[in-house]
């Protein structure tokens, strides 16, 4: 589908730029073409055109017909009046002589032309020249030598008295009111006549035969080497497209386009495989490719918009959102060179979103944080314009020859990058991804699940939040997904919301298990696990925080249960299933994180003022025993990463439970009466 984007004509073999060397070998005219004009020159003509091309005013004799039949009618209805009323005595013995006048002044004028000048003419000078069109012929006239409507009144002023009629004033209002202009301006024919101007102008200067020299390796590409390198492209591409079969240069970029995204999907199936294992998660992966390969091709078709404006660095910083860096880079180099397949740009285009891509995710981007967001989306343009400008002046040579109007388009792309604020909790909600916007929404002490905790369950409120803090901090010290850990830990324990006070944390007075069998009791505690995935479903917490709930006992036992009924029944041989938790065990860094970190904050708690070296016993002993009962098998912790977690658990757990002063009460020093 994206191959079918791609232009049908052939690709020109060479890439070059005035003021360049050429890097090939010595080129020769394979056949004979003329060589273009220089564009600036072909404009300069062309306003040069506009600037003398003088308007058009068409004769209408139609009008002088209605003219004169207009006169001749109101002259007989003047003449009836004047019958009853008189006093025009001259006129009624003589009416011929006067309708006969009147009608010889009218034709006069109107043979020579009564102008109407458009108001783009009115101000010009009176030796601006308008062309007058009669018929097929064209009669060139100065504003000055023509009569216009605004002369007719002060022409019946000066003529009328010198007629040798006794009463001329009987015609002043007949002729004032029956002259109208019949010399109109024709805006369609002017910009005909202009247009056609136009066309005739001469688009090529000079030509070369063919087997002719073009320019030779090494040789410095002039002005004049450009335009016939820019002729010889466009010749080419004419002839030789018109010569080869569509389908063979669609199946050219068929095989291109298929080798790229065909890497892409080698990339993702070997260093992204949970994304290729999803078919939601690898097809929205792949929309980005077909949706900026069409986004281009519709930019490209419309002559009013540049390519430069489309917001390509969405891509990296919406794909970070949801996986991670390399992911998104990827994703990006492989949307940048689809693009530029059908982008008419050429490799400064591709150049430039390339690099924009990278210093975007240098730039570390957060969307959770203005001022960093804002930071890296001024960075972004920085980039554009620093790199654009250096390119620009490889080319031109001069600031003065910079295309600033490009820099605009770029400006608007990285304005037009802020929409991938709004577009991550769409995309998360139309692909059911989790994001930090969504994480952020679910540590919020006011969510519903979060404040049942804190009415019902307290004491398992203040362990998750204990618990968020170890997991956070060594989650940060390896570089893991510190927000998904610390979220995830504040809804770990939600399942104890059922029964709280059977645990631990929650109980006040006599225990709840006492009166129990072990066995019962064990399954109360294991419970609390799957209590917790269902209480989160119809809660709709995100899969990746249900997976925690799920996975941070492990397959673990209630030792103390599973003790205390061993101790009981000797001789009995014990189902361990009864006391062992379900599983699975934690497969991700951060599931790990957690698992160890529950455990360690609940056992150290159960410690009275332990010293340094009996917590730092403590925690080894929990984490060993951990790795014995094969829980870490399947987590992707190294052991480095195992060995600063432990060190950050150790530090946070010190700094809990250091030694606090104990002050002496205040002695009452009232005396007494």
């Amino acid at each position: 589908f994206i191959s079918l984007l791609f232009p049908n004509n052939l690709k020109f073999k060479y890439e070059f730029d005035r003021g360049q060397e050429w890097n090939y070998e010595d080129l020769r005219a394979p056949f004979d073409f003329a060589i273009r004009r220089p564009l600036d020159e072909l404009e300069a003509e062309k306003e040069k055109l506009r600037a003398e091309h003088s308007p058009y005013y068409v004769l209408n004799q139609e009008i002088e017909k209605e003219s004169l039949a207009k006169f001749e009618q109101q002259f007989e209805q003047q003449l009836e009046q004047v019958k009853k009323e008189g006093p025009f005595d001259d006129v009624l013995r003589y009416p011929d002589r006067y309708l006969d006048f009147g009608i010889q002044f009218l034709k006069r004028r109107y043979k020579k032309g009564v102008v109407s000048l458009d108001k783009k003419h009115a101000s010009k000078p009176p030796d601006y020249v308008i062309n007058i069109l009669i018929g097929n012929t064209t009669h060139p006239q100065t504003i000055g030598n023509v009569l216009l409507i605004s002369e007719v009144r002060s022409l019946l002023t000066d003529s009328l008295p010198y007629s040798r009629l006794a009463e001329p004033e009987f015609l002043y209002p007949l002729l004032e009111a029956s002259t109208e202009a019949n010399v109109l301006y024709n805006d369609t024919i002017t910009k005909q006549i202009l247009d056609n101007q136009i066309s005739q102008i001469a688009l090529y200067k000079g030509r070369v035969s063919k087997g002719n020299l073009i320019v030779t390796k090494g040789g410095y590409i002039t002005d004049e080497v450009y335009r016939k390198l820019i002729s010889f492209k466009e010749k080419y591409e004419e002839e030789v497209t018109n010569q080869q079969s569509y389908y063979g240069v669609l199946g050219g970029y068929f095989l291109l386009s298929t080798l790229i995204i065909g890497i892409f999907l080698f990339y993702v199936k070997l260093y992204a495989k949970p994304v290729f294992a999803k078919f939601n998660k690898l097809l929205f992966i792949l929309l980005w490719l077909m949706a900026f390969s069409y986004l281009v091709h519709t930019i490209e078709s419309l002559d009013a918009l540049s390519a430069y404006m489309i917001p390509f660095c969405i891509v990296p910083i919406v794909i970070k959102s949801f996986y991670n860096e390399r992911l998104a880079l990827f994703t990006h180099l492989s949307v940048v060179l689809l693009a530029s397949f059908i982008s008419s740009l050429g490799y400064e285009f591709t150049f430039l979103q390339i690099i924009a891509g990278i210093s975007v995710l240098l730039s570390n981007i957060d969307t959770r944080n203005w001022t960093r967001f804002f930071s890296s989306i001024l960075l972004v343009f920085v980039v554009y314009a620093l790199g654009y400008i250096g390119l620009s002046l490889i080319q031109e040579g001069q600031f003065s020859d910079v295309d600033w109007k490009v820099l605009s388009w770029l400006l608007i792309s990285t304005f037009m990058t802020l929409l991938a604020y709004p577009l991550i909790p769409l995309l998360e909600r139309l692909f059911g991804f989790t994001s930090a916007f969504t994480l952020v929404e679910l540590s919020d002490m006011n969510r519903p699940l979060l404040r049942a905790l804190a009415a019902k369950a307290p004491g398992t409120l203040q362990h998750s939040l204990q618990v968020a803090n170890l997991s956070e901090e060594a989650a940060r010290a390896i570089d893991a997904d510190h927000l998904m850990v610390k979220v995830a830990a504040l809804y770990h324990d939600i399942g104890k919301l059922e029964n709280p006070s059977f645990f631990i944390e929650n109980q006040s007075g006599k225990s709840p298990h006492e009166g129990m069998s072990y066995k019962e009791s064990a399954q109360i505690i294991i419970g609390h696990v799957a209590k917790g995935i269902k209480m989160s479903k119809k809660a709709r917490l995100p899969k990746p925080l249900i997976d925690f709930i799920r996975t941070h006992h492990g397959t673990t036992r209630v030792e103390y249960f599973y003790r205390s009924y061993i101790n009981e029944h000797p001789d009995e041989e014990v189902d361990e299933s009864l006391f062992r938790y379900p599983g699975p065990r934690p497969s991700t860094k951060e599931q790990t994180i957690l698992m160890m970190a529950d455990s360690i904050e609940a056992a150290c708690k159960s410690l009275k003022n332990p010293s340094s070296e009996e917590l730092e016993t403590l925690i080894d002993k929990i984490i060993n025993g951990k790795i014995q009962h094969r829980q870490f098998e399947e987590s992707k912790l190294t052991f480095s990463e195992l060995e600063t977690c432990k060190t950050v658990f150790k530090q946070l757990m010190k700094s809990v439970h250091h030694g606090r002063i104990e002050y002496p009460e205040e002695e009452n020093k009232i005396a007494p009466k």
